[in-house]
């Protein structure tokens, strides 16, 4: 499961969710999107870095998507 940083009003992370949709449909990969503004602790953290995709906490890429990054990290888990 990939979790999507983001924030509802932010261009950069409407488009990260748009271009990791068809990715992770590839590799039947869950997206959960969590709103970095619910919630206090995550906003102190990324705030500045949204959109961030993570992988069990570990950082795959901020504001833009680095697909390369991503599918190779989603092969090694295939």
């Amino acid at each position: 499961e990939l979790t999507l940083l983001s924030r509802t009003y932010f261009h950069l992370c409407l488009d990260m969710e748009a271009a990791l949709a068809p990715l992770a449909g590839e590799f039947g990969a869950s997206v959960t999107v969590v709103d970095v503004d619910s919630d206090e602790a995550l906003e102190a953290r990324w705030g500045e870095l949204v959109p961030v995709l993570l992988h069990d906490g570990v950082e795959l890429c901020h504001y833009f998507l680095d697909e390369s990054r991503v599918r190779d990290h989603l092969q090694k888990l295939r």
